[in-house]
Formats: structure tokens, C-alpha cells, sequence
């Protein structure tokens, strides 16, 4: 009889191998032998170096940037894998990529969001697992069960071991209210609404705000921080309302363009992330705080496995 390690096995992109090395580390295991390599005109090889015949396998790789490259190094990956005559293929997606295209915003407009659900699919993956999706309804987007979890846990724990007096959590705009009345019910703490236009694409203005911010500890909480123009924004005017110090967190930390150089000179005390996405060595923001989802995805991805229930961890 096959032992538990034998049969699950979790095989790695380029995207953040450190992740899976993690993963691996908390689920008491090796990563597959193999690589994923580049032939001179860029194409995309993957190796596999050992037998995947009957087994569980978990391919981790978020789909950041370069997220075209990550994306498809994800679907090479699933195949080779279904070829392999791997028994169940989970696609391990901490953030998915394009899941801001989930609607048609104007005539003519792709929904890739789905696009690319369709693509991991038809790929031979069985299921997905992902964080903090932008829009929760990408899960509808799967013909394939799709676990989502979610990381305010991580964060609310991080809070709570930090004894601040006198919190408020905030949303930076209307779309996020859900999450964080969720996330300031479970803390007991209020909450405020950032009212904001997005005149064009990267680009906030904020408006309003909703709420009592003065002389508070405010905990701004988004899903993405992308170029950071709204957590800066919004910092600023919490700032400018009497907040006393200001704690902006993001799930996902993409951290494109002018994001490092708009942090720096933010009002923002500390930036607080997880490590869904891979962050470069240049990132090197002195109030950057880092916190694992290796735990939660290791125990879901067990939970998965064994056949037992995931949604103990939503």
C-alpha cells in the first residue's frame, strides 16, 4: 500500500517555488522532481523526473508577473502531469491573474476571467485552489470545484497580537465593504467606507468617507495593491481626517510601476501583505511586514487529499 507521501506530490512553476517549498515543509513532504525550462525561441518545456502514475498532485503557481508566462507554465505543467497519468490534478493559484476582467465594463469588452478558467480546465486540472479572489463569483466561472479561501484570518490574528487601542477598519471602496465588515465583526472594531472614483484604469480619486476615522488606529484592507495608488490615496486622506496611524493591507502584493516609490513616501506606518505572490529582494520597503499562507493552503490542500471538508477554513 502506497504511503502519504507517495501519493501526494506538489510540483512547482518558476511563479514562487519558495511557496511550494513551504507547502511541502508543512504537509511533511518533497516537491517533484522535475523542471520547467525555456527552449531558445521561449517556448516552454517541463520535465518531469519522476513517476506521478495514480497520484494527487498539486501544481503551485500563482499567476503574477510576468502573468502571462506564469499562466501558461501552468497549463504546460497540468498537461504534462495529465499525460503523466496523474489520478487528480489541483491547480494551487494563490492569486489569480485577470480576475479584474470579470465583466464586460464597456461594449466589446473580453471577460477573461473566464477565459482563463476555461483554459485550466480544458488543461486537465480537477480542481482549483486560490486566495482572495478579486470577484468571489470567478468561481462560477469553473466547471471544476473550486476551493476559495481567504487570508483576513492571517491578518486578524497579526492584529491581534499587536494590542492596538481604539481600531477602525476601512474600506478602501464600495466594492470591498463585504470583506471588511466581515474583517471588523470578527475584531469587534468599526468600520468606514471610502468613497472613490476610478476616472480611468490605475488611477483613484477619493471623494468621501464614511465614518469616524479621528484619532484612531485605522486598518485599510484590500485584495490587490497594484500600483498603489489607492491605498496611498486613501492614507493620505485618513491622514488628513485625524487617523493616528495608518496599517495598509493587501493579500495580493503586485507592487507594479510606481507602487514601491508611492509607499515609501506614504503616510502608511506598515504595509502588511502575504506571500501569494513572490516579492523581489528589491522591494526592500523598511515597514513591509510579510505573513505566511502556507499554513492555511497546507492545511486546505490536506483537507483536499484525505477527502475531508475545506470549508472549516473560510
Amino acid at each position: 500500500m502506497s504511503t502519504y507521501s507517495e501519493q501526494l506530490k506538489i510540483f512547482s512553476g518558476n511563479a514562487h517555488p519558495k511557496l511550494a517549498n513551504d507547502l511541502c515543509a508543512y504537509l511533511g513532504t518533497e516537491p517533484v522532481n522535475g523542471k520547467v525550462t525555456r527552449f531558445s525561441d521561449g517556448e516552454i518545456g517541463v520535465q518531469i523526473e519522476e513517476t506521478v502514475r495514480g497520484a494527487d498532485v498539486f501544481v503551485v503557481q500563482p499567476t503574477s508577473p510576468p502573468v502571462n508566462d506564469n499562466l501558461m507554465e501552468l497549463l504546460v505543467i497540468i498537461d504534462a502531469l495529465r499525460r503523466a497519468s496523474a489520478r487528480r490534478i489541483t491547480a494551487v493559484v494563490p492569486y489569480y491573474g485577470y480576475a479584474r476582467q470579470d465583466r464586460k465594463a464597456r461594449p466589446r469588452d473580453p471577460i477573461t476571467a473566464k477565459l482563463v478558467a476555461n483554459l485550466i480546465a480544458k488543461a486537465g486540472a480537477r480542481r482549483l485552489l486560490s486566495l482572495d479572489l478579486h470577484a468571489p463569483q470567478i468561481q462560477g466561472f469553473f466547471d471544476i470545484p473550486v476551493d476559495h479561501l481567504y487570508a483576513a484570518p492571517i491578518m486578524m490574528d497579526y492584529f491581534k497580537n499587536k494590542n492596538l487601542e481604539n481600531m477602525i477598519a476601512v474600506a478602501p471602496d464600495v466594492g470591498s465593504v463585504k470583506r471588511v465588515r466581515s474583517f471588523a465583526e470578527s475584531l469587534n472594531i468599526p468600520m468606514a467606507i471610502i468613497d472613490k472614483r476610478r476616472p480611468k484604469p490605475n488611477v483613484a480619486e477619493v471623494m468621501n468617507i464614511i465614518g469616524e476615522v479621528d484619532k484612531k488606529d485605522v486598518i485599510l484592507l484590500d485584495d490587490i495593491i497594484d500600483t498603489a495608488g489607492t491605498i496611498t490615496e486613501a492614507a493620505r486622506v485618513l491622514k488628513e481626517k485625524g487617523a493616528r496611524d495608518v496599517y495598509a493591507c493587501g493579500t495580493h502584493a503586485l507592487f507594479s510601476g510606481p507602487a514601491v516609490e508611492r509607499l515609501k513616501n506614504s503616510p502608511i506606518n506598515k504595509i502588511v501583505i502575504t506571500n501569494t505572490i513572490s516579492q523581489p529582494d528589491e522591494t526592500a520597503l523598511d515597514n513591509l511586514e510579510v505573513l505566511s499562507v502556507a499554513p492555511l493552503v497546507g492545511e486546505a490542500i490536506d483537507r483536499i487529499f484525505k477527502d475531508l471538508s475545506v470549508s472549516v477554513l473560510f
